[in-house]
């Protein structure tokens, strides 16, 4: 069966994370993604090591996948004309680019868009396309800070240690999540209208969107949130709890849950206790309540107590290290890590895309491009360059 977006092409100038993230769900989905690069250097994380695979970022490595990488000078005529004559053959464009870069390159959104009224054209950018700080530019840590997020993540203001960012980029894989399901919308509208459009999606905004309940909590009940460590604002008892030799986290996510778990710590009365027999209730007397959890935890370890709680139906895990959730027998079982071969014969490992079609397949046809390897093949193959045009654009350091 093909893969669900076998017929749609896909110019990715993007770079960094939040775009290249997008471009690689669409070609796992089976899109077919060419990535521009800059002629020399690439995109900027192939320097952001170690560690490497033979002279490969890891950083790079994680979000590039079945991509061709094409090498372009943009700021060379022929270099916006490779650009145009690519336009008329795809379906999404992604860029990252500062605010109105490309549109002064005569390759902006109006520009294109009237070159190929069916592409849909996907913006990334720190502030957005329009407002007051539409020019700033803006990375990961910096949108965690500003966007709400580090404000409620790390320890509680009376603890230890201050604001924490997540150990991820998150908020720059959550834009680069949004990009993607904005660009299959209006890949579906077009579908119906025959017509495509312009996606403006912001780091901040896209930060301040993901809040969830936290934001819902601030509008609807007044109160700032903040820093509760691994505690949840909504669901009591939810967080980490220190064993006899480790640590486990305890998601209980309602009463009969919270009975369960009082039978498995042998604390049957708190089950009945005015002050814990709700969510209302535990989340008013969290303070007295989980310092007795607490207690119990600490008689024994962890294997044991994740043990009686899944048999009790608790939801409960251990704290796993990176090292331990790529390589314990469940990531064997459920084949979390793959390898594909790049062009100079590296297994390049990865971790699958967790999304498991019925009939059309996730595809994992090519490792991330080594810088340029696929540009005379998409100038070729694609566009007819010949192989002087080709030696030509290159000796003019247009490739």
């Amino acid at each position: 069966m093909p893969a669900p977006l076998e017929s749609i092409r896909v110019l990715d100038m993007s770079r960094v994370m939040a775009g290249p993230w997008a471009g690689q769900l669409l070609g796992d989905y089976g899109a077919d993604v060419i990535k521009i690069e800059r002629p020399g250097s690439g995109d900027d994380t192939r320097q952001w090591g170690p560690p490497w695979l033979q002279g490969e970022s890891a950083y790079f490595l994680s979000a590039n996948r079945n991509k061709r990488s094409v090498t372009v000078n943009l700021s060379k005529t022929a270099g916006q004309k490779i650009i145009r004559e690519l336009v008329l053959q795809s379906d999404v464009l992604l860029e990252n680019y500062k605010v109105g870069t490309l549109a002064g390159f005569g390759l902006g959104p109006d520009d294109l868009l009237a070159l190929n009224p069916r592409l849909i054209y996907c913006s990334i950018s720190a502030f957005g396309q329009s407002g007051s700080r539409a020019r700033e530019l803006g990375y990961d840590a910096m949108m965690q800070a500003a966007g709400g997020l580090m404000s409620i993540t790390g320890p509680a203001e009376e603890a230890a240690g201050g604001p924490q960012k997540v150990g991820v980029a998150i908020s720059d894989i959550m834009a680069g999540m949004y990009a993607t399901t904005a660009i299959l919308a209006a890949l579906n509208a077009r579908s119906e209208s025959g017509e495509g459009q312009h996606i403006d999606v912001p780091l901040y905004d896209s930060q301040v969107a993901w809040l969830a309940n936290q934001s819902m909590n601030f509008l609807i009940g007044g109160e700032t949130p903040g820093r509760m460590g691994t505690a949840h604002p909504n669901l009591v008892p939810y967080q980490v709890f220190r064993t006899a030799d480790n640590e486990l986290t305890l998601a209980v996510g309602n009463d009969r849950q919270f009975a369960s778990c009082c039978a498995v710590l042998e604390l049957e009365a708190a089950a009945t206790d005015p002050r814990f027999r709700t969510m209302s209730e535990r989340i008013a007397n969290r303070e007295v309540l989980i310092p007795l959890l607490q207690q119990k935890f600490l008689e024994r370890e962890s294997a044991e107590w994740l043990h009686l709680l899944r048999e009790a139906k608790v939801p409960a895990g251990p704290v796993n290290s990176v090292a331990e959730v790529l390589s314990d027998d469940y990531a064997v079982e459920r084949e979390l890590v793959g390898h594909i071969d790049n062009a100079n014969g590296d297994a390049v490992p990865f971790v699958v895309n967790p999304v498991d079609f019925q009939r059309t397949p996730v595809r994992y046809k090519t490792a991330p491009p080594l810088l340029g390897e696929h540009t005379n093949e998409v100038l070729c193959e694609q566009l007819g360059y010949s192989a002087a045009d080709i030696d030509t654009l290159r000796e003019n350091e247009v490739i």
